[in-house]
């Protein structure tokens, strides 16, 4: 049994502490919990934003060398299961957007090709948009940009009601952080968004090796371990918490069978923790995990379960030149 110690008597210092109620929320409920959690979608704060960065350019990380290998050399493909004509009005969507590294090369193809239609990046972060539109501006002078802040769903429920063809870009195997049963959920509401015909295009990362994967979640620089430590260095700055990150390590376990890579904080000794904004002390055992991050890995079996009971069939799949990484693109019946 994990003990975990209220705090009755003391009182709250918050007031020098700017903080996000979902966060704490989340942040409680997750350190409450058997085993311990703590949700991936806090990693990115500045320090983290710039960590990430780092990550995608280790050697170890393929993940995005491989599918901007697709958007490179096989951007043709892509453009061809659109099944869009030329002179025939469309809208292609983003969702998470991020910088465009990737999508970038199509929109590139798509304009030279003198396609008729509309980029609509969506993001929840504001600055993302704004430099990615900066951008587009300077690269891609002639294409239209028109930028959404906000929730996937609230916005596509918008962008639904123009009733014009639209293509949905989920790049960089997102979905991965997803359970099975999130990622189907999560699909049939795409569909619910969307009209007959519309296109999904869906970016997976592959079944591999122990060997190829496990490199990419522990790089030998040490950056992914930073990055997942660095959330205890958020639950400090914002909550005051008093993680010593000195006491704990970073973990990824992948089994090849199962398909998932799973990433943990590790406890090295036993400690107690208290983060003050939540008046709580959390108690660890030496060895003890704290569940961050899953990054699922795919198979054709897998997504067709997955799309099952959704409004969506596979078209096509479109590979990188190692196998690594695929672009699965689905019509919505």
């Amino acid at each position: 049994m994990i003990e975990i110690v209220k705090n009755k008597d003391k009182k709250r210092s918050t007031s020098s502490l700017e903080i996000n109620e979902t966060f704490r929320n989340d942040i409680e409920k997750g350190l409450l919990s058997n085993p311990k959690t703590l949700s991936s979608k806090y990693f990115y704060d500045k320090k983290g934003d710039a960590l990430f960065v780092e990550i995608m350019n280790l050697p170890e990380y393929y993940l995005t060398r491989s599918e901007l290998d697709i958007f490179k050399n096989k951007t043709k493909d892509l453009i061809d299961s659109f099944k869009m004509k030329v002179d025939s009005y469309f809208e292609l969507i983003e969702l998470g957007a991020g910088d465009g590294l990737k999508t970038k090369e199509l929109l590139k193809s798509l304009t030279a090709q003198h396609y008729n239609f509309e980029y609509f990046p969506i993001d929840i972060s504001s600055n993302a948009l704004g430099q990615l539109k900066q951008d587009l501006n300077t690269e891609i002078p002639n294409l239209s940009v028109k930028t959404q802040q906000g929730d996937y769903f609230e916005v596509l429920d918008s962008l639904k009601k123009s009733k014009q063809p639209k293509v949905i870009l989920f790049l960089g195997s997102n979905i991965g952080n997803m359970t099975d049963e999130q990622a189907a959920k999560f699909i049939y509401k795409l569909g619910a968004n969307l009209n007959p015909g519309d296109k999904l295009l869906l970016g997976v990362d592959l079944i591999k090796s122990k060997e190829i994967v496990i490199p990419a979640y522990d790089d030998s620089k040490g950056i992914t371990a930073a990055f997942n430590l660095n959330l205890l260095n958020r639950i400090n700055n914002e909550l005051g918490g008093d993680f010593n990150l000195n006491q704990f390590k970073h973990l990824p376990e992948y089994d090849e069978t199962e398909g998932i890579a799973k990433s943990y904080i590790v406890s090295t000794e036993n400690q107690t923790v208290t983060i003050k904004s939540i008046d709580i002390s959390f108690s660890f055992t030496k060895g003890e995990k704290i569940h961050t991050e899953i990054s699922r890995k795919y198979n054709d079996e897998l997504i067709q379960q997955i799309i099952a009971n959704t409004d969506f069939s596979i078209d096509t799949k479109i590979m990188d030149s190692k196998a690594y990484f695929a672009d699965y693109i689905l019509t919505r019946n």
